[in-house]
């Protein structure tokens, strides 16, 4: 679990992207204290787990599902990325419950400087924004924001001048593809307020079994 708070900024040293599997290896300093090989660390928003450590960087592997709901295929060498290790048992709450689980992409499609912040405007897929609300919690490349206001296209957010240092989010251009977790809290009243499926009824019955010989 995280919190999105970006913790630092990492450079891609390279990334393996295959149909079913890849792999990525990152160049970082501070995430890696107290880290091991088999821990977790939030890549752009995206939980992974560290198959290799070096004293400059980690290695670890991607599904297929990863690759196909994220933006981590198509990082390239020398790409910069928002990291984060996971929560300590004893931590501080400073942003929201963030799960490293992408639901899928969003595209930015305006920037505006607003006073001393940056409102950001990004388009989603309506599966998507159906999980968003205004001053809600929302994941975006792994950054922790509030939900300024919602659309049918998209949704918006201001970046203050704080987060725009500590992370990649103000790097990007209008075009750019980011990686989007809804809030987990979300996505359980959602299902928790869904119609439940009917259970399928058996035509099996012992006068059944009679007639066939059982």
């Amino acid at each position: 679990m995280f919190t999105g708070l970006t913790e630092e900024i990492g450079s891609v040293r390279h990334v393996v992207s295959g149909a079913e599997w890849g792999s990525i290896a990152i160049g970082c300093r501070n995430v890696l204290s107290g880290t091991k090989i088999g821990d977790s660390i939030a890549v752009n928003g995206v939980c992974l787990t560290v198959t290799d450590l070096k004293k400059d960087g980690f290695t670890a592997d991607v599904m297929a599902e990863t690759l196909h709901r994220s933006s981590l295929g198509t990082l390239r060498q020398g790409d910069p990325v928002n990291l984060e290790r996971a929560m300590p048992a004893d931590g501080r709450f400073g942003g929201h419950i963030v799960a490293g689980h992408i639901d899928g992409t969003g595209v930015l499609s305006r920037k505006e400087r607003i006073g001393n912040a940056v409102l950001l405007e990004i388009s989603a897929a309506p599966a998507i924004l159906y999980e968003i609300v205004e001053k809600g919690s929302i994941a975006i490349d792994g950054v922790s924001l509030t939900v300024v206001s919602v659309s049918e296209n998209g949704f918006t957010v201001s970046i203050i001048p704080h987060t725009g240092a500590q992370t990649i989010l103000l790097e990007k251009n209008t075009g750019s593809t980011v990686n989007l977790e809804t809030d987990v809290i979300a996505k359980y009243v959602r299902r928790f307020t869904s119609p439940a499926p009917e259970e399928k009824k058996t035509t099996l019955t012992l006068d059944f079994l009679r007639e066939n010989g059982f």
